[in-house]
């Protein structure tokens, strides 16, 4: 086999792999949008501009804010990052907001999620303290891609009306964006592909 064969094969294989990650990421949101459980969560607004990607809504939930007196697992020690976080949450009925029941930190709550419950995963970058209320937890839904031009808009609108984001929730706690309502009315739907 000459140099050119090995460059042509070598070129062939680099470009394999580079599909077949980007083809697993797709199919792994696309999973997850499809097979998720879905929650309700109401949002609260930040600021909507992102210079590469275009307009969005940055938000916030009325989850974002875990009580201490919900936390179920062990506690760092002082002044150490909190990290990984499971917040446990109750489904409300049909598109209900969904509520925080229980939380862990760095494992899941002990016991088996109950009926209509929910273990969605986080992160926490608080520094823990014995003195705290309550701990500032990302989910990775707190930015929301919308058409350009749309985003301010709907950021005025957040501190008028109630928007909510429905969330698709894997097995793993991972969560994926569905959709963005105002009220009953459906903004914007993330296609699955």
């Amino acid at each position: 086999m000459n140099s050119r064969s090995k460059l042509l094969v070598a070129a062939s294989v680099v470009a394999l792999v580079q599909i077949g990650f980007l083809a697993s990421a797709i199919y792994s949101r696309a999973s997850l949008l499809r097979n998720g459980q879905e929650i309700t969560l109401r949002t609260a607004p930040v600021d909507p501009r992102d210079l590469l990607r275009g307009d969005y809504v940055a938000l916030s939930y009325d989850i974002s804010r875990v009580p201490v007196d919900h936390i179920q697992t062990a506690r760092p020690r002082d002044n150490e990052v909190v990290g990984t976080v499971y917040v446990r949450l109750k489904r409300g009925k049909g598109h209900a907001l969904a509520q925080i029941i229980a939380a862990g930190l760095g494992a899941r709550v002990n016991q088996t999620p109950g009926e209509n419950e929910i273990d969605l995963k986080g992160t926490s970058l608080d520094r823990w303290q014995d003195d705290l209320d309550s701990i500032n937890v990302q989910y990775g839904l707190e930015r929301f891609y919308v058409p350009e031009g749309d985003g301010r808009e709907i950021e005025q609108g957040l501190g008028e009306r109630q928007f909510t984001m429905r969330v698709a929730v894997g097995e793993t706690g991972d969560a994926q964006i569905k959709a963005l309502y105002d009220g009953d009315t459906a903004l914007y739907s993330e296609p699955l592909y």
